[in-house]
């Protein structure tokens, strides 16, 4: 959504800015398609399929191509091993089928950029296993991360510390940058800052 703001295109991927500039830099993250419009060279990819519904019942839904939406049945129940060994092992072919036909379209790929969370099953087991494969297939581009760090201000769940312990090695071996999003950071921002009493995950993905 931001990003789609910073380019002058609306929920349905028409530009609607006035700068060349935007135009200019359109193709970094967007392919043009038929109908003048601009679809973002995305993958969307979860364990279970709530998530993916929740994207593309929303207003950018229409944005995204629906072949670029991945997502298993089951979920990893907050469980890195069942996100890096069981369940994402089975879904990561699926991913990089589609990585590698949007890499294919780029006239001139740079690198990927990877979003993910380190304290659930899906983005810190599976987004971990999903680096390596990408680094295995392009092990000459760039790798960028960025990284949610989990919080006991934002989350009770109890097993988050491991998964993000789990996934720093994984890092620290595959990716060339990781920037590291820190819950906590942005929960005070919005307390203190814009004084929000009970912030959300949309109120801190908005301050990012």
């Amino acid at each position: 959504q931001t990003i789609s703001g910073e380019h002058g295109l609306d929920g349905d991927g028409q530009y609607n800015g006035t700068s060349d500039l935007q135009l200019e830099r359109m193709n970094v993250y967007f392919n043009h398609a038929s109908g003048d419009k601009y679809v973002p060279r995305a993958v969307l990819v979860d364990l279970e399929p709530g998530t993916m519904d929740a994207v593309r019942s929303g207003p950018f839904g229409k944005l995204f191509r629906p072949d670029n939406f991945v997502f298993g049945q089951s979920g990893a129940g907050n469980n890195w091993a069942k996100g890096h060994y069981t369940e994402g092992a089975e879904l990561v072919d699926q991913v990089i089928d589609v990585v590698r036909r949007e890499a294919e379209a780029c006239d001139c790929l740079q690198g990927f950029q990877i979003t993910h969370s380190l304290g659930g099953g899906t983005g810190a087991g599976m987004g971990t296993l999903l680096i390596s494969k990408i680094r295995e297939e392009f092990p000459d581009r760039m790798m960028a991360t960025f990284s949610v760090v989990p919080s006991p201000k934002v989350s009770d769940t109890v097993v988050e510390p491991y998964n993000a312990t789990l996934s720093v090695h994984q890092l620290v071996e595959h990716s060339d940058e990781t920037f590291c999003i820190d819950n906590e950071a942005l929960y005070d921002i919005c307390m203190r800052t814009l004084k929000l009493s009970q912030p959300s995950y949309g109120d801190l993905n908005h301050l990012v």
